[in-house]
């Protein structure tokens, strides 16, 4: 199987590329600016689109607790059975959509998310 390398900067935002059979997507972390690696783009796309449908679009945001339990009734089940792998498919794409400012953190305790 093919190596993918993860671009850096601008460029490497929402990338989907081929590495051997399955579609992958660059993701990058909030936590770590100018660092990203390919994951699977089925999954990413899932969690995305669960997320963004879940979270409100201005604050008050959601509690990740209240978040992690809202997307799983979005998730389809021929990529996330039973929900398996959802917390860290949810907390990867949680920081992606952060360092791409799609949504935002809001500063508060316990920590909230909205769109942006």
């Amino acid at each position: 199987m093919k190596s993918v390398q993860a671009r850096k900067g601008p460029a490497a935002k929402s990338r989907t590329r081929r590495a051997g059979k399955a579609e992958r997507v660059v993701v990058q972390n909030v936590n770590h600016p100018g660092q990203s690696r390919p994951l699977d783009a089925a999954h990413y796309n899932a969690m995305r689109d669960a997320v963004l449908e879940v979270l409100p679009p201005r604050s008050p945001g959601l509690p990740y607790a209240e978040m992690s339990r809202a997307v799983l009734r979005h998730l389809p089940d021929d990529v996330f059975p039973g929900g398996a792998r959802a917390g860290w498919w949810l907390k990867t794409v949680q920081l992606d959509l952060e360092a791409k400012g799609t949504i935002a953190r809001e500063k508060s305790t316990p920590l909230r998310w909205h769109r942006s």
